[in-house]
């Protein structure tokens, strides 16, 4: 007889996983040829003994296969190298069994019950008629990884189920074979099953000791741990909870909650349904934050118990470490300035913007305070209490700018620190970095930033490994970034990379009505000797009318210098800096403009704004209300003259008194 056999597989893979398995057993003694009904078939198969891999080709392949041939249907098993895998699923998980045949991974899900793996429930799935249920921990599949929906994320890979030995030793039989090749092949699968055994046993010890070392880990933290299952019994009770509670973990461990906990306010919150939690709780006189979280997949509730009292303390030791090193923000929304609708549109974007997470772009003139509004974004974002660094591209050069951004190894470059140094963006990691002055970086150092914010990876020069970081970018330019885009100044890819969220801070000449709250506040802090300094009142007209190019900062500058050289006199105009110029226009129109005849119009402006109409008897009856009581002669010379000089215009009958342009702009100035 001719010791040949012909295998017919539906897969390739399956093909080759039986083929070589067979090829194993039989060696040179049985002549195997092998089959996919997904390649190729022969035209026919005579007097042959055919060895399907399922009945579920035979359908497929009955055409070729004539009547005088024998025919075995393979039973197939799993692949018991791959069984740990499976053992390590926890006990009642869900798992989709995923197969090219849902009628195949059915088959499978029974198998694997019939050894002895039903501790997981099994879902069978194919993507043409499979349905997944919610709640799925993993995905195993005898190779078919292409065929896992993509949402599942734990993939086992079980490898093809191999032929069952009963299916070997059918074949044995028809070939009549010597009983040494049915005793090897026995002893090989013995084998198989104690080195099996013995993987499993390794493995059991491995998870002793890490359940040892894990202990020792979770007795050694200074929280209270606490953990237990769906049924209330205790699992985890750690050496601090023992200390907490006054309770031994002997006595906790295995006993149900409301047997070892007699708070009932504790004990509702840790029965709670929701999924996280947290809430103060006062022990034995100490305040304690206790957090409390699901575990779906184990089906176990842990919670953690935090000293109040002691986390401020560590809290405060960071901010200390953190303050001396320079990161931390000093600047609140408090803290800028002004009461105009435009400041205060702006920063109401700004708080919103802070509670994403989103990197910011920040646009605007030099001296406008894009630094300030960085600083508050990090206050009131959710990094608050964690790194704030800053970095301004045009005080550094490119060479230094990328060893302190990135960092550097050991002996990367002649005079590098010895044991190397952190880059800034791994010194404010969990934090925010601030990258000002953005447009004043090089193009070479703006394709490795890209990179940065690409990967959230850095990498130190002279380094091999790649550095993990979690930063809020918060980047500013006074540069028209656009612009340097279509000169090749500027790469387009980080420009939006950067400006996924965009705040633009307005110039003081936009704002001018917070013009006084900044000189107040400036005066205040240029003080000597609690002696306020005072500005003469006229020349506040002349600073709301300045463009002020240097913005908050210029404004600044020339009050910090009429300080210095009014030597404690009220600030007058001979006191200001000599680039500070006035047109003498607009110093006649103050001069012209004395107190009495600014009184006057204001008293117009005000009957013209209220729609009372505007006359002397009018304004009689206005200037006695401010204290100050005018006669209608007194009047009538001081509207004249306002007249004159073209603030308002003086009709005859019913025409009456009306207002110019100029009073507008006047007063709009003010």
């Amino acid at each position: 007889m001719r010791k040949e056999l012909v295998l017919l597989a539906g897969t390739t893979e399956t093909k080759k996983t039986l083929r070589s398995q067979l090829k194993s057993i039989f060696g040179d003694v049985v002549t195997i040829h092998s089959y996919a009904v997904e390649e190729h078939l022969p035209k026919t198969l005579t007097d042959q003994l055919i060895v399907y891999s399922s009945y579920l080709i035979e359908e497929e392949v009955k055409e070729i296969v004539r009547t005088n041939c024998k025919v075995i249907v393979a039973n197939r098993t799993i692949n018991y190298e791959y069984i740990d895998q499976l053992l390590s699923i926890p006990e009642g998980a869900n798992v989709l069994y995923v197969n090219d045949f849902l009628e195949t991974a059915q088959d499978s899900i029974r198998t694997l019950k019939a050894l002895g793996m039903n501790h997981v429930n099994y879902f069978p799935y194919h993507p043409e008629n499979g349905h997944v249920p919610s709640n799925i921990y993993a995905a195993i599949t005898p190779g078919e990884m292409e065929l896992i929906p993509t949402h599942i994320h734990r993939k086992i890979n079980i490898g093809v189920r191999l032929i069952d030995i009963y299916t070997i030793f059918k074949i044995v039989e028809h070939f009549q074979l010597p009983n040494s090749i049915s005793m090897e092949f026995a002893d090989r699968y013995t084998k198989k099953i104690i080195d099996l055994t013995k993987k499993l046993s390794n493995e059991s010890q491995k998870a002793s000791t890490l359940n040892r070392y894990l202990k020792r880990v979770v007795d050694g933290v200074n929280d209270g741990i606490l953990a237990f299952g769906k049924d209330g019994k205790i699992t985890v009770f750690n050496e601090e909870l023992e200390r907490l509670l006054g309770i031994s973990s002997r006595f906790a461990i295995g006993k149900p909650l409301n047997r070892v906990l007699n708070d009932l306010a504790l004990m509702r919150f840790l029965s709670r349904k929701d999924e996280e939690s947290n809430e103060y709780f006062t022990i034995k006189q100490t305040p304690y934050m206790v957090h409390r979280f699901f575990m779906k997949a184990e089906n176990t509730i842990v919670a953690t118990f935090k000293n109040v009292d002691e986390t401020i303390d560590m809290e405060k030791a960071r901010r200390v470490a953190l303050q001396k090193k320079g990161y931390v923000s000093k600047y609140t929304f408090a803290s800028i300035l002004g009461k105009s609708r435009l400041i205060e549109e702006t920063k109401e974007i700004a708080f919103r913007l802070a509670k994403t997470e989103a990197p910011i772009l920040i646009v605007g003139e030099n001296g406008t305070g894009k630094e300030l509004f960085a600083h508050a974004i990090h206050q009131a974002s959710s990094r608050v209490n964690n790194p704030f660094v800053a970095i301004n591209f045009s005080a550094l050069p490119e060479d230094l700018l990328e060893s302190e951004l990135f960092g550097y190894e050991d002996g990367a470059f002649t005079g590098a620190k010895k044991g190397g140094k952190k880059g800034l963006f791994e010194q404010a990691d969990g934090g925010t970095i601030f990258l000002d002055e953005i447009g004043d970086i090089s193009v070479k150092l703006q394709a490795r930033l890209l990179r940065v914010l690409q990967e959230m990876e850095v990498r130190k020069i002279g380094g091999e490994k790649n550095i993990p970081i979690n930063v809020r970018v918060i980047a500013a330019t006074n540069k028209n970034l656009p612009d340097m885009i279509e000169n090749g100044q500027f790469r387009e890819d980080l420009y939006h990379r950067l400006k996924v969220l965009y705040l633009k801070i307005p110039p003081l000449r936009d704002r001018i009505d917070d013009i006084p709250f900044f000189i107040q506040a400036f005066l205040e802090q240029f003080s000597v000797n609690d002696q306020q300094r005072i500005l003469d009142e006229h020349l506040l007209y002349f600073f709301k009318k300045q463009p002020w190019k240097g913005n908050v900062r210029e404004l600044k500058n020339v009050l910090q210098y009429m300080v210095a050289v009014a030597n404690g006199e009220p600030l007058r105009e001979e006191h200001l800096p000599t680039d500070f110029s006035i047109e003498e226009k607009e110093k006649d129109e103050v001069r012209i403009l004395n107190p009495e005849l600014e009184f006057v119009l204001k008293g117009i402006y005000e009957l013209y704004q209220n729609n009372s109409g505007i006359s002397r008897l009018k304004l009689v009856e206005w200037s006695r209300l401010h204290s100050h009581p005018l006669t209608e002669q007194q009047l009538r010379t001081k509207m004249s003259k306002l007249a004159e000089l073209g603030f308002i215009s003086i009709g005859r009958g019913r025409a009456g008194t009306d207002i110019t342009q100029k009073t507008v702009s006047y007063f709009r100035n003010q």
